[in-house]
């Protein structure tokens, strides 16, 4: 009986030391996943929102652990502050600008703390630094984000469905091109004109740099013109004279016109010479009978003048002049 006993002491000690040894290397396991008994140093940040972050989850960077969350408390001003435990041989990879940001271990997993960023400039953090934290959209806000966007993209879809309807209908301009035949044949014909215009304006172009070229042909005209300056002067020259014999001419045609104006005026008065000869029979019938007395006069007078070349007093004046005459006359057809 007493044999009974003691083995079953020795079988309740080897039980309960096989549990202390369990519970001593589930410890010592869970401590080295955790980091617990490593060297650490506390950072801290702010959030306005950690999404359900609780003490003892764990700190990223760059993929890799580096810690885990040490405390998660309210300060006030719907502030929290999380202090983060950093391993120590880690810091050295972190930078005080560093940022730290509320993030998720894989989809639907534990709120996480991930640090990224920074540059060497700053040095590695130390114990008590705080870093920056960028505002992450909540699993909410990303809902009513998508639920937005839903709502605008049922009413993009009504609108083009208006919009194709109204194409198959042949509604609008772009319908009318879908559906209305003579409008496309009016747009072709409207692309074989443009097309005829760019030919001709290529011609164009091509006739103006033909002529152009021709410019730097010496010893034509369009190249004197271009780059003799005599030339040019005497074309101005002959232009500005010709201005000066415009400005002229249109003087003496001004005056011809005053001189018109005064033959018009004299011939319309009655009083004036040019009028009365006109326009008054009776001193038309004077100054007749007085060129007819004039003639007769005049007629007369040559027979008197004949009388006296034959009167023996003057005869010998008349010879001596005619003498004289011919005389001259003989001296110009031999100088010539």
């Amino acid at each position: 009986m007493k044999t009974s006993s003691n083995k079953r002491s020795v079988i309740v000690g080897i039980f309960v030391l096989l549990g202390l040894a369990i519970l001593v290397l589930t410890i010592f396991t869970l401590g080295s996943q955790r980091k617990t008994f490593s060297n650490a140093i506390t950072i801290k940040s702010f959030f306005g929102n950690v999404n359900g972050l609780q003490k003892g989850n764990n700190i990223w960077f760059s993929g890799v652990k580096v810690g885990t969350i040490k405390r998660v408390y309210i300060i006030g001003n719907g502030q929290v502050e999380v202090d983060m435990n950093i391993l120590e041989d880690s810091k050295q990879y972190i930078s005080k600008d560093a940022k730290a940001k509320i993030s998720t271990d894989g989809l639907i997993g534990n709120k996480i703390i991930e640090i990224y960023g920074g540059t060497n400039q700053t040095g590695e953090i130390e114990p008590g630094d705080v870093l920056d934290t960028e505002v992450l959209l909540s699993t909410d806000d990303m809902m009513s984000t998508l639920s937005k966007n839903n709502d605008d993209f049922l009413a993009i879809t009504n609108d083009f469905k208006v919009i194709t309807s109204r194409l198959v209908d042949g509604k609008g301009t772009i319908g009318k091109l879908l559906t209305d035949e003579s409008m496309i044949d009016q747009i072709n014909s409207v692309t074989v004109t443009l097309q005829n215009a760019a030919k001709n304006l290529q011609s164009l172009s091509a006739s103006v740099s033909t002529y152009a070229s021709k410019l730097n042909d010496k010893g034509t005209l369009a190249n004197d013109l271009v780059s003799d300056t005599v030339i040019f002067n005497r074309l101005r020259s002959t232009i500005g004279q010709l201005q000066e014999v415009a400005n002229s001419s249109k003087s003496a045609i001004n005056n011809l016109e005053q001189a018109g104006n005064t033959l018009n005026e004299g011939l319309a008065d009655k009083n004036s010479p040019i009028g009365m000869l006109l326009k008054d029979e009776a001193a038309a019938g004077n100054i007749k009978v007085t060129l007819q007395n004039l003639q007769a006069a005049s007629k007369k007078l040559d027979e008197g003048l004949e009388a006296a070349q034959h009167n023996f007093l003057l005869r010998g004046f008349f010879k001596k002049k005619a003498k004289e005459e011919m005389r001259v006359v003989l001296d110009t057809v031999v100088a010539k």
